[in-house]
């Protein structure tokens, strides 16, 4: 088992770490629109921020060796369902391969964020 970890996706915000890597498959920790360099909660809109958590998403696929293209299964979570076809339009342009996935609302997110991400690649 290996941890992963990168200073271009934001730091852990508690007790775990950003991915865990074993026997060749990688599962993330969800990712928000935090900006690694600044540390803050990024963009007004659902686009905005689903764009801010694939970079972060990207960066720490990155660091294990991985891409997108690896992407088996993601898990995704909105604070408002209203937000769907926006999320999914912005979510479109990263996750070509079409993974499997699953997509909830839930009542809160960390840091009041619109939108948080996280999956599984090979």
């Amino acid at each position: 088992m290996q941890t992963i970890h990168t200073d271009a996706a934001p730091a852990a915000i508690g007790p775990y770490s950003q991915a865990m890597m074993i026997d060749g498959v990688l599962f993330t920790s969800g990712q928000i629109a935090v900006d690694p360099a600044s540390g803050n909660l990024v963009g007004e809109s659902v686009t905005e921020q689903t764009r801010q958590v694939a970079r972060n998403l990207q960066a720490v696929l990155a660091a294990a060796g991985l891409d997108f293209s690896h992407v088996v299964k993601t898990t995704c979570f909105l604070r408002h369902m209203g937000d769907f076809a926006e999320f999914n339009a912005e979510y479109e342009k990263w996750f070509t391969s079409l993974p499997a996935r699953s997509c909830v609302a839930v009542r809160e997110l960390p840091r009041d964020a619109l939108v948080e991400i996280e999956l599984i690649a090979r």
